[in-house]
């Protein structure tokens, strides 16, 4: 036992061993016993020498495995199973739960899992967690590569830490790299308050990379839980917001501080719930039933958009059955032109079976706007309303139609528009707060929109907003009418009694002669055929063919081509 080589063997094993002390406890009996059973020479000496680093190799890698697997096992497990099931009994799924519903089975990569935040004040140096609140990664949607990043509300709250923010901007710099959408499953309390600046500092870099990206990659965000303060703004910029009934809210100041400041008594579901979102501030598009719900918006809507602005949008096989003729249009539209009747139908009768997904459903409802496919081909759809206002367009319906518009041109879907517009809402609200300036933003992007422009007049078309809902004189490649078209400065009824008001006034039955003068006016000027003459209208077309229209007309644009003049950066009427 006193052995110099056995006394050397030792030393070794000690100094190769000393940081896995249990390895090393286990390599020490292992020797001392062969040495107790066996004489221990120089030959002996040799020969343990030779296996036992191989045995110890082993054991390390065991080790090191081990250690991988117990840290994986505890970042899956986020703040704790008291907090998961805490999250659970509000009805929520956890961070991860998301993302497994909305990718592909067995995609998701993720990326920074071990990640930890730096901060020691306030008693954070005793609070660390592996991920620091965010998952992140990379994965598919029906074989189509997504990234993404998912707050989790288990780990403090899902709070905004520097390393939390780190992890979400480097998840959009990939997606910008890659060319593929970014969706970020929000569920936050928002800015990480122990680390003060270096966490609003986060949230800075993170609506830079939101701002850069606009226009490049689809950004999508749902909103998953609380999302207060700074926290807003990011998702304010992406392209759509989902938010889900009773378990998630937005706003800039809580209930509190409003009663604080304002004196006013609000719930967080009224001040800034799904509901209220999606019917009065028109912030979020899609107000969802439940987390699955807004998950499986996710991904149709993902369906109809490409994957970046150099893409065009994903096109479905499409055959024809046969006729294209759909009948069912040369009902729709009444008789009586202040009759009202739902534009849903026309859409209906035009699209591809039912494929036709509303966008900012229960905002601003005087316009409809939303995707579908149309031989196969994804298009944006922008249609007045008639069943409500009369169709006519105001603040709300203007800023609803001008944002998806410019969605559709930046990532490349055609545009087809349903006109039956009377003009401008009237009145001092409107005035007060706008109407002016956002009545202009659709204008403004329909004008310098370059995608393929197809409208359709179904009846009325009046005054200035027949310029605004995409005319030929602002670019629409193909301007198609129905003979129930009225084209015209206003409504005869109006229009007769300026024009021929002394006349009117100097008959011996004015109501008689005001009757025919309107009739008069409709005959000449409340017609498709008096702009179809100056080439305003490419065709007046019977509505059951208005489908088959359409399919051929797309078909033809599809290699269109414009460029537009070199600038900077075009100046809209914010």
């Amino acid at each position: 036992m006193g052995s110099p080589y056995f006394l050397s063997f030792r030393l070794s094993l000690y100094f190769q061993c000393y940081k896995y002390d249990y390895i090393y406890k286990k390599l020490y009996a292992l020797t001392v016993f062969s040495c107790i059973f066996f004489k221990f020479g120089k030959r002996s000496f040799h020969t343990i020498q030779r296996v036992i680093p191989h045995f110890m190799a082993e054991e390390i890698r065991k080790a090191q495995l081990e250690t991988l697997e117990r840290k994986n096992a505890e970042a899956l497990l986020g703040g704790g199973q008291d907090r998961i099931d805490a999250q659970h009994k509000k009805g929520k799924l956890t961070a991860r739960e998301r993302i497994e519903l909305l990718l592909d089975e067995g995609s998701f990569e993720e990326i920074g899992k071990f990640v930890m935040h730096r901060s020691k004040d306030f008693g954070l140096d005793k609070q660390y967690y592996l991920g620091d609140g965010v998952v992140t990664g990379y994965g598919t949607i029906n074989g189509r590569l997504v990234y993404i990043f998912s707050q989790d509300f288990t780990v403090l709250g899902g709070s905004l830490s520097e390393t939390h923010a780190e992890k979400i901007v480097k998840i959009m710099e990939l997606a910008m790299k890659n060319g593929a959408p970014v969706i970020g499953l929000n569920d936050s309390g928002g800015a990480r308050i122990q680390e003060g600046v270096v966490s609003l500092g986060g949230y800075a870099d993170i609506f830079y990379r939101n701002t850069l990206a606009s226009g490049v990659i689809p950004q999508i965000s749902a909103i998953m839980g609380p999302c207060a303060g700074g926290a807003v703004y990011s998702p304010a910029i992406t392209d759509f917001i989902m938010m889900v009934e009773d378990t998630s809210y937005m706003f800039v100041t809580g209930p509190n501080v409003v009663k604080t400041v304002t004196h006013e008594e609000v719930t967080s579901e009224e001040l800034g719930g799904a509901s209220t979102h999606s019917t009065k501030s028109g912030v979020t598009h899609f107000s969802c039933a439940n987390e699955v719900e807004c998950i499986n918006y996710i991904k149709k809507l993902l369906s109809y958009v490409p994957q970046n602005c150099e893409e065009l949008p994903p096109a479905l096989p499409y055959e024809s059955t046969g006729s294209e003729i759909r009948d069912v249009l040369d009902t729709i539209v009444p008789e009586n032109p202040n009759q009202p009747y739902d534009i849903r139908e026309v859409i209906e009768g035009i699209i591809d079976g039912d494929s036709f997904f509303e966008v900012h459903k229960n905002f601003g409802e005087n316009i409809v706007v939303g995707f579908a496919r149309l031989g196969g081909r994804s298009i944006g759809i922008v249609g007045n309303q008639p069943a409500v206002l009369a169709g006519v367009l105001d603040i709300n319906a203007s800023t609803k139609a001008a944002r998806f518009v410019r969605f559709c041109d930046s990532f490349n879907v055609p545009l087809l528009v349903l006109e039956d517009v009377p003009g401008f809402l009237p009145g001092t609200d409107q005035e007060w707060r706008g109407i002016i300036t956002n009545g202009a933003k659709l204008l403004y992007a329909f004008c310098e929109a370059t995608v393929p422009r197809i409208t359709v007049i179904t009846r009325k078309a009046y005054g200035g907003a027949y310029d605004v809902m995409n005319s030929k004189h602002i670019g629409a490649d193909m301007n198609f009418a129905w003979p129930t078209a009225e084209i015209a400065v206003m409504g005869a009824q109006g229009a007769a009694e300026i024009i021929f008001k002394r006349e009117i006034a100097a008959a011996e039955d004015p109501e008689a002669k005001l009757a025919e003068k309107v009739q008069e006016y409709k005959e000449k000027f409340a017609t498709p055929y008096r702009a179809a003459h100056r080439g305003f209208i490419d065709e007046v077309i019977k509505p059951n063919e208005t489908r088959a229209k359409l399919i051929k007309a797309f078909k033809m644009l599809e290699n269109k081509a414009v460029t537009l003049p070199r600038k900077k950066h075009g100046n809209i009427p914010l």
